[in-house]
C-alpha cells in the first residue's frame, strides 16, 4: 500500500469511528429521559463498525467503552434462528460457520480430544464449540442430567450433523464441588478412548470458556513446552486445604437445589501412602495417561476414596499426574501450565487489575474492560463468560479470534467461514 492509500484508509477509519461516536453522544444527550429510554432498550445492536468498536475495546480506550455500555451486542440472526428453530445440517454448517477443512498439516497430523460440560447457557456453548471445532478433532459432551428436555434436544440436533462430536453415553446429575463433576470428565474419557480417531492429547473444558489460542497455537504450545508430558498445575496440598480430605462430604440434590456439605465422618488415610496434591481442575492429558488413569490400581482406588471429598477434580488429577511412573508424569512440577486466564478475587491488585464484570464464587464474569486483559494473556483459554449479561464482551472475542483462525490458515478460506461478507474495516490484531 503507497503512502497515500494509507493516509485515505487511516482518513477513513477515523472518520467512521468519529461518526459513530458522535451518533451515540448525540442521540444520547439530546433526547428528553423518557424519549432516550424508550429508544435505548437494555441491549443496543451496535453499528455498521463493530470490527473497529471492538479493535478500541482490545486496546482499552475508555471511549469505546462508554460506547460499548450502550451498545451491547451484535446482530446475529443466524445464530439465534439455528438455536431457537431446528436447522438441517447443511444450514448449520454454514450459518453457523463451523470451519469444514483442517486448516494447516501440521493441525491435521496432531488430533486433540475435548471434553465439554455444559448445563446453561445454549448460545454460549455453540460459540465456544464453532470456535474450537476442526473435523480433525473430536468431542465428547456433558449435558447435565438436570438440564430441561429442550436443552438437551437442542444441544443433540447440533451434535447430530457431525460424526466426531457426541454426547457422552452416561450423563451426570453434576453437583459444584462435588465427585459427580470429576465422574462427568470420566465418563467422557471412557468414550474417547473407544473413539475411533487416534488423539494425541485431551483439554477440559466447562460452557463458560472460552480460547485465546488457535487450535494451530495450542498444538505448538503442547509440542514446544510439554512434548509428551501432561499439564496438571497444582502443589502439594496446603494445610488450609486439607478440610476438603480431612472428612467426608455428601451431596444433596433436591428440587433445583444441589450442595456439597460436609459430615462427621473422619477420612481414612489415602489409598497407596498417596501424597495428596492440590491444584487447577482443568487439565491437558496425554492419551496414554488417560488410559493409565482408567486403568491403574492406584487410579480406581484414589477415585473411589475422593468420592466423598469436597472438589475432588481439584486434586485427583494432579497427584496422579505426580506419581514418578505415570506416563507423561511431571512429578517436580509446581503451578505452571498456563491452560486458564481466570482473575480470582483475591488475586486483584496483584495478579490482575480488577474484574470489570462482576464476581460469582470469587471468580470473575468478564466485562468489556477485561478484554484487553484476556487477549494478552499467555493463556489457552479464559473462564468465565456470560454472553447474556456481556453480548459484546463475546461478540468482539469471537469476531477477533475467527480473524486470527483464518490469518494463520494455510488453505483456501470458504465462504461461509467467515463471521460476515464484506469488512467495512478490518479489525486489528496486534499478537
Amino acid at each position: 500500500m503507497n503512502q497515500l492509500d494509507a493516509a485515505k484508509s487511516g482518513f477513513l477509519v477515523c472518520l467512521g469511528v468519529s461518526i459513530f461516536i458522535l451518533t451515540f453522544i448525540y442521540v444520547k444527550n439530546t433526547l428528553p429521559k423518557e424519549s432516550s429510554e424508550k429508544s435505548f432498550p437494555n441491549v443496543e445492536e451496535c453499528g455498521v463498525y463493530p470490527d473497529e468498536l471492538c479493535s478500541a475495546l482490545f486496546e482499552g480506550k475508555s471511549a469505546a467503552l462508554q460506547i460499548g455500555n450502550v451498545c451491547q451486542s451484535i446482530h446475529q440472526p443466524e445464530m439465534l434462528y439455528c438455536i431457537q428453530t431446528p436447522c438441517n445440517c447443511s444450514a448449520v454448517l454454514k450459518n453457523l460457520h463451523f470451519i469444514t477443512k483442517p486448516l494447516s498439516e501440521e493441525e491435521k497430523n496432531f488430533s486433540l480430544a475435548y471434553i465439554i460440560t455444559i448445563h446453561k447457557e445454549l448460545e454460549m456453548f455453540v460459540k465456544l464449540l464453532r470456535a474450537i471445532y476442526v473435523p480433525q478433532n473430536v468431542y465428547c459432551i456433558h449435558i447435565d442430567e438436570k438440564t430441561s428436555k429442550d436443552y438437551k434436544a437442542a444441544v443433540q440436533t447440533i451434535v447430530n450433523c457431525f460424526e466426531n462430536i457426541f454426547i457422552t453415553s452416561k450423563r451426570e446429575s453434576v453437583v459444584y464441588a462435588g465427585f459427580s463433576r470429576l465422574q462427568a470428565d470420566i465418563n467422557c474419557m471412557k468414550d474417547l478412548i473407544k473413539f475411533n480417531i487416534q488423539w494425541n492429547y485431551v483439554i477440559n473444558l466447562c460452557g463458560q470458556d472460552y480460547p485465546i489460542k488457535t487450535n494451530k497455537e495450542i498444538i505448538q504450545y503442547i509440542k514446544s513446552k510439554w512434548n509428551g508430558k501432561n499439564i496438571t498445575p497444582g502443589v502439594v496440598q496446603p494445610p488450609h486445604i486439607k478440610y476438603r480430605t480431612h472428612v467426608s462430604y455428601k451431596e444433596y440434590v433436591h428440587s433445583g437445589t444441589s450442595y456439597v456439605y460436609p459430615t462427621k465422618n473422619v477420612k481414612n488415610n489415602p489409598p497407596h501412602n498417596l501424597t495428596i496434591y492440590f491444584g487447577s481442575a482443568y487439565y491437558v492429558l496425554t492419551r496414554e495417561f488417560v488410559e493409565f488413569a482408567l486403568t491403574d490400581v492406584r487410579a480406581k482406588d484414589l477415585l473411589e476414596w475422593s468420592m466423598d471429598t469436597y472438589s475432588p477434580d481439584e486434586h485427583y488429577w494432579v497427584t496422579l499426574n505426580r506419581l514418578t511412573d505415570s506416563p507423561g508424569a511431571t512429578p517436580n512440577a509446581d503451578w505452571e501450565g498456563n491452560i486458564r486466564a481466570i482473575k480470582w478475587k483475591d488475586q486483584e491488585g496483584v495478579k490482575h487489575n480488577g474484574c470489570k464484570g462482576h464476581y460469582i464464587r470469587n471468580i470473575c464474569i468478564y466485562g468489556l474492560g477485561d478484554l484487553q486483559w484476556i487477549i494478552e494473556s499467555p493463556h489457552l483459554f479464559a473462564n468465565k463468560f456470560e454472553s447474556g449479561k456481556y453480548p459484546l464482551v463475546m461478540d468482539c472475542l469471537e469476531r477477533r479470534y475467527r480473524l486470527k483462525v483464518l490469518q494463520q490458515a494455510e488453505v483456501p478460506i470458504e465462504a461461509h467461514w467467515r463471521f460476515q461478507e464484506k469488512n467495512y474495516f478490518n479489525m486489528k490484531l496486534n499478537n
